[in-house]
């Protein structure tokens, strides 16, 4: 099937709720930080997204953006990667992602991003 709908936990212990795919195949949701984040405020993320049509092709890949909602910084990371389905019907994501955080000034980018 390899529907992005419902909760979805990563290694890091991060979670994603994602809300059911519309007729575009794109979708929303939220994410919470897991452990990793130290000693961050936990704060539901809106994220938005979209998957290539499972009608089409049977794992599909996919994209979504979370708009950190963090006290201490101002961050968005983008994940790219594609759904796959098991001989025993088990859905994994594997995704690349990117965090920008906000920087202070131009001479400043160059560490913003990671």
């Amino acid at each position: 099937q390899c529907l992005l709908s419902g909760s979805w936990r990563s290694d890091t212990s991060c979670r994603m709720v994602v809300s059911i795919l519309d007729k575009d195949n794109r979708f929303s949701g939220f994410s919470l930080p897991g452990p990793a984040a130290g000693g961050s405020e936990l704060l539901t993320s809106p994220l938005e997204g979209s998957q290539q049509d499972t009608r089409l092709v049977p794992q599909p890949t996919f994209s979504f953006t979370v708009y950190w909602r963090l006290p201490e910084a101002a961050r968005t990371t983008v994940f790219l990667g594609q759904c796959y389905v098991d001989t025993n019907g088990e859905e994994t994501l594997h995704a690349l992602w990117l965090l920008r955080e906000a920087a202070d000034s131009p001479a400043e980018d160059w560490k913003a991003s990671r």
